[in-house]
């Protein structure tokens, strides 16, 4: 397939969207993207405070525990290559809506009395994100031509203050309904049903644009002929993947690291929660700056640094370094997801191309990551220590390397 050099916008893309209906109420797209990327790592981060109490619940081994955060990222990469395909069909905004919706049909399912239903609960959790996930770049890409980057900044910081908030508030939350865990994590469900009526104006929108002369009279979008076969494509997709797969694996194990080599475990979660903060930042200024370059290899070349040195000091020295290994690695791995996104829509000519591409790179990606903290954990036990895993890990870091150098290049799709 062709790869050609990006050197100014290309303009022969169709503009589905007028300007007019577009500025018409900005302030409630932007309030619907916003509400909606709020949704798209919470009701992750707010189960994990509390696989605890489930386990406890329903007498689950640590292996089936484990299950309940895998399996929403497992289903990640599998929902993400039918996303393209719906928006084709049903118009980005419908289906947005139902994923939203779904997501919230999602979290009160896995609140059930029942094992079989919370399992369940978990895969239409992550098939939904999954949708969410590979829609969301396209309309960012369509909506915010010129500012595509700066968008995805937006909206991946959203993400992770979500996250953050979520995990932040779960168990004071249980305090305060005074419903256990279940209250905790199913009042979640109205986060999504607040985001799916901020999202009903863009619906409506949408439809009097099909119905109208300007939406009759474009040319509909292309897919991307060949986009398996692409290096480029690739590259990007694996460094979304193994970036992706360094941070589950640290969400799931860098307490406990901290915790085996002597570190009080409250303490412990203290700097796993500033790490995710300092996330962050790093998620909103990278496509920032993203944006504002031509090439970005010099910037993936960064991020890849930060990553090897935060593991690096995890290694050599986890407790006297924790709070400098945390704040590097929380602005490398916000830094990574920002850019990874960052390369869809500019590594994309069209909101169908980036669709497409955000498909197959999110299916790879998720897939890779769903990995990561199972493998992880096998090999402590296998090794008795961390050394084995950390030092696979700074290997990764060497192929994201080499990933991040080629999906800089100044070409699209």
């Amino acid at each position: 397939m062709a790869v050609t050099r990006a050197q100014q916008p290309v303009v022969t893309a169709p503009a589905p969207l007028p300007g007019r209906a577009r500025l018409a109420h900005p302030l409630l797209l932007l309030t619907g993207i916003v509400l909606v990327a709020l949704n798209m790592r919470a009701c992750l981060a707010a189960v994990s405070p509390m696989v605890g109490e489930i386990q406890r619940t329903f007498g689950l081994s640590a292996t089936a525990s484990g299950l309940i955060t895998t399996v929403p990222v497992l289903f990640q990469g599998v929902g993400a290559p039918l996303t393209p395909r719906l928006t084709r069909r049903f118009g980005a905004e419908r289906v947005v809506l139902g994923a939203v919706l779904v997501l919230g049909a999602g979290v009160l399912l896995r609140v059930l009395p029942s094992v079989a239903a919370l399992y369940a609960g978990c895969v239409v959790i992550g098939v939904a994100i999954a949708v969410l996930n590979v829609s969301m770049p396209g309309l960012v890409k369509r909506e915010f031509p010129d500012r595509a980057a700066t968008m995805t900044g937006v909206y991946s910081t959203t993400m992770l203050v979500g996250a953050t908030l979520a995990a932040g508030t779960s168990v004071p939350l249980e305090h305060a309904l005074g419903g256990g865990w279940r209250a905790s994590l199913g009042a979640w469900s109205l986060l999504a049903l607040v985001a799916a009526v901020a999202w009903l104006p863009q619906v409506l929108r949408s439809r009097q644009e099909r119905q109208g002369a300007v939406a009759a009279a474009a040319a509909p979008a292309k897919p991307i002929e060949g986009i398996w076969k692409s290096a480029l494509a690739w590259q990007i997709s694996l460094f979304m993947g193994i970036s992706s797969l360094l941070v589950y694996t640290l969400v799931a194990w860098m307490p406990t690291i901290l915790a085996e080599h002597g570190m009080d475990r409250g303490q412990a979660g203290l700097v796993f929660a500033f790490s995710n903060l300092v996330q962050v930042a790093g998620a909103f200024l990278v496509p920032l700056m993203a944006g504002r370059m031509t090439s970005q290899r010099a910037l993936a070349v960064v991020m890849v640094a930060l990553n090897g040195l935060g593991i690096a000091m995890l290694l050599v020295a986890p407790v006297s370094a924790a709070w400098v290994s945390a704040t590097i690695l929380g602005v490398a791995q916000g830094g990574s997801l920002g850019l990874g996104l960052a390369f869809i829509v500019l590594r994309t000519d069209t909101a169908a191309g980036a669709a497409q591409l955000g498909g197959m790179s999110q299916a790879i990606g998720y897939l890779v990551a769903a990995a990561g903290p199972v493998g992880a954990g096998a090999l402590r036990q296998l090794t008795g220590g961390w050394e084995t895993p950390l030092v696979l890990m700074l290997v990764l870091v060497l192929v994201v390397g080499a990933a991040g150098w080629g999906a800089g290049r100044n070409r699209t799709l």
